[in-house]
């Protein structure tokens, strides 16, 4: 992932040196249950551990030469260690260590972005709790409905992004398993045991059946996980878009004292980070695909699935990290403008109170069938006139028999439409 989108804690992770490191941490976990194990010499791990050093320029110059990563790293710890270092990697296939230190890599950024979700939360939480009562219109196909208040509008956010921390944590729980099994996984070469420690070590879990590899649908659900929050990214971004339209403008990104809208207009604030969002958004999501095609292998490997892995685990969780992060900046700094909710909401001129007629009517023994018509033709009514939907309402006696006019008044009420906010919220927030 490029500088831009990179915050330096995840972007660390796929560094080579903390690869590297991952990998030693591995060999010397298996040489430890080796000589627990009586298969290589006792003290063979503690002598490597003290001697063994992290040199990536070498394992690259070694692994230019040899075009085998892994044997570059062993024979740069090598160099280093001496003779013990033929006590390493014994009875293992590069996949053990490769899959192993994927796995972990993912659960550290994985791990990151729980927090990033836990930030986001807490704001939404706080925005939401600020404007449980803040009264604006709901939409449906873009269109005024009925009046919610802004604070519903992001508990919807705040629920989604709970179930998004949940299906990360069960994703990370996927992809946390160990394959210490040797070529084609069937232990031929190396013991059971030493997978069994190396799991407990690393805070892993034996993988079951791993033939050479450890099985890709595990990371497929992961990557769709990722794909899924950067869904829910965009969801709000876009939603954040349309509310800052100058036609509506019941929201607006926070706006710096030197920020510049536009090269050419200077009137210009625009949405720009909810618009970068929706990009990354897209970015983050076309990984899922890739990942999905990579649980196809032949027989029991290949390495198609190695270039892909390669370039989206880095790029995704650098992505969806630093997205998190500038939506949680979003939502905390986002301005938020009540009197053009009201204006807004008015815009209709009571219109959304239709329902409300309507089933009033009906409880006056009128059919539904001809009680909608009827209160849909007074809408239409409403729409090419200039009269409010209410004056409409009056100034016809079939609705007035049926609902006498300081009854009618009753009806137009906005608190009517929020009433049950406060048992929304108690879901919504489980208090």
């Amino acid at each position: 992932m490029i500088e831009r989108y990179s915050r330096k804690e995840i972007k660390s992770i796929w560094e080579d040196k903390n690869k590297y490191s991952l990998w030693l941490k591995i060999e010397l976990a298996a040489a430890e249950a080796m000589e627990k194990i009586n298969i290589i010499p006792r003290g063979v791990s503690k002598k490597i551990k003290s001697k063994a050093k992290i040199n990536v320029k070498r394992i690259l110059q070694i692994e230019d030469k040899v075009k085998h990563d892994v044997i570059a790293f062993l024979t740069s710890i090598s160099e280093k260690v001496g003779d013990d270092g033929k006590f390493l990697h014994k009875g293992m296939t590069s996949s053990d260590v490769l899959d192993t230190c994927y796995n972990l890599q993912l659960r550290q950024a994985g791990q990151i972005i729980l927090k990033d979700i836990d930030l986001l939360l807490s704001s939404i939480k706080k925005k939401a709790i600020k404007h449980k009562y803040t009264i604006c219109i709901g939409r449906s196909h873009g269109i005024h409905a009925e009046p919610i208040t802004f604070g519903f509008k992001l508990l919807t956010f705040y629920q989604e992004f709970l179930r998004n921390k949940k299906r990360l944590e069960n994703s990370i729980k996927e992809i946390s398993t160990c394959s210490i099994s040797g070529a084609m996984g069937t232990f031929a070469n190396v013991d059971p045991r030493v997978e069994n420690y190396v799991s407990k070590k690393l805070k892993l879990k034996p993988e079951p059946i791993s033939t050479q590899i450890i099985p890709r649908d595990r990371h497929a659900q992961f990557f769709s996980t990722l794909g899924i929050i950067a869904a829910s990214i965009e969801r709000f971004a876009v939603e954040i878009r349309h509310l800052q339209r100058t036609e509506v403008l019941e929201v607006e990104e926070f706006f710096e004292k030197k920020q510049k809208g536009s090269s050419a207009m200077p009137h210009k604030k625009n949405p720009i980070l909810s618009e970068n969002l929706t990009g990354l958004s897209r970015l983050i999501r076309s990984s899922v695909a890739p990942a999905l095609e990579n649980v196809v292998l032949w027989h029991e490997r290949d390495i198609s699935h190695s270039a892909v892995e390669r370039n989206i685990g880095p790029d995704v969780t650098t992505a969806l990290d630093f997205a998190l992060v500038r939506l949680e900046k979003v939502i905390s700094n986002l301005n938020i403008f009540p009197k053009k909710m009201l204006k807004n909401l008015e815009l209709s001129k009571g219109l959304f109170y239709s329902q409300r007629i309507m089933l009033e009517l009906t409880k006056k023994g009128m059919s539904r069938e001809k009680a909608y018509s009827l209160v849909q033709n007074k809408t239409m009514k409403t729409w090419k006139g200039n009269d409010s939907f209410y004056k409409v309402l009056c100034d016809d006696k079939l609705i007035t028999n049926k609902i006498p006019v300081n009854k009618l008044k009753k009806l137009f009420d906005y608190d009517y439409h929020i009433k049950k906010i406060n048992i929304i919220f108690k879901r919504g927030l489980k208090i």
